[in-house]
């Protein structure tokens, strides 16, 4: 095994920061990271803009191996972001989503949902929804119509990744989407530390 240390830098949706930084202060990943909001996620011109924006400017500086840190679904149903990722030359992670990141990635999201009923719920994730309804409340779209968008959802899964699931919970609760919360599950950092660990060794596969 290569003693050569690696420079990884991992441009990543902000809905992993407080996962990705935990990981990074624990000494479990070694990488700078470079985030760029979650809240554009409403918008795929929006993240299409600002990633692009980030990535030019970090590979512009930035002499190790640059990482996304996005799912495949992240800018839309046609593999656009993989395509984004082979445009500047880089590895994406192997994830759909960032709720794949946090259960495993390589399409385990699909797995754990079968019957499209459950909304998978990390910390990240709360923060967005409850900025997403705020921004659809004042384009005139009333609390019954925002409630519709969860139509044919059962309820919530938290997945608690960094070990504070009270919080979460309080913060769904006041957020107001209103869904139940069926369960919690304790998934801790190791399926995304593997899912991250995965894309940062392809990268120094690539030559």
């Amino acid at each position: 095994m290569s003693m050569v240390k690696k420079s990884v830098c991992l441009v990543s949706c902000s809905v992993l920061k407080e996962e990705l930084q935990k990981l990074v202060k624990q000494g479990r990943i070694d990488a700078k990271l470079v985030f760029v909001s979650k809240y554009f996620h409403i918008d795929y011109e929006a993240v299409n803009k600002n990633l692009r924006n980030v990535l030019e400017q970090t590979l512009k500086t930035f002499k190790g191996k640059v990482v996304l840190v996005y799912g495949d679904l992240c800018l839309g149903q046609e593999n656009e972001m993989k395509k984004l990722a082979d445009e500047y030359g880089i590895v994406k992670v192997d994830a759909v989503n960032c709720i794949d990141c946090q259960l495993g990635g390589k399409g385990v999201f699909f797995e754990a949902d079968p019957e499209h009923n459950l909304m998978f719920m990390g910390p990240g994730m709360i923060g967005f929804f409850k900025h997403a309804k705020e921004a659809i409340l004042k384009e005139g779209v009333d609390e019954a119509a925002f409630a519709g968008l969860f139509s044919g959802i059962k309820g919530f899964v938290l997945l608690d990744t960094c070990g504070n699931s009270e919080k979460m919970k309080e913060d769904l609760e006041a957020s107001g989407i209103g869904l139940p919360i069926l369960e919690i599950r304790k998934v801790g950092l190791k399926n995304i530390k593997r899912v991250v660990m995965d894309a940062i060794e392809r990268a120094y596969v690539i030559k």
